[in-house]
Formats: C-alpha cells, structure tokens, sequence
C-alpha cells in the first residue's frame, strides 16, 4: 500500500530527476552556441561562461521544490 510519505518522497524524487535532466540538455545547448561564438570572437568568453552558468538556476529550483515537498513528510 502506497503511503502519502511515499508519494511524497516519490514526487521530489521526480522532480529532481526532472530539474537535473531539464538543466542537463540547457548545458548541452547553451555551451554548444557558446563555444561556436567564442570560436569565432574570442572576446564573447566572459558572455558564454554567464549564459552557462544561467541553467543551473533550473537544478537550484528543483532543489528548492523537492525540499519543500520532503518537509511536508511528518
């Protein structure tokens, strides 16, 4: 019999799963352009490291979310 602790536990362990797989293909787009800008102007380096740190923002939220829902286990 599935519990609601189960569930719950089951729903941030989706949710993680979910946020380091979404940030994951961000990381693999985003460094990709990143790497052709910066083949071509060497001077767009400072951009292309910001815009690869933007996606981890998305595995943070999902951090946060999956806290959460752990905290509503009793």
């Amino acid at each position: 019999m599935v519990t609601d602790a189960g569930m719950l536990a089951l729903s941030a362990a989706i949710t993680m799963a979910g946020a380091a797989f979404a940030t994951a293909w961000a990381e693999k787009v985003v460094g990709a352009a990143a790497v052709g800008a910066m083949a071509e102007n060497e001077a767009l380096f400072g951009k292309g490291i910001v815009f690869m740190v933007l996606p981890e923002t998305i595995v943070l939220f999902g951090f946060v979310i999956a806290f959460l829902l752990l905290g509503k286990i009793t």
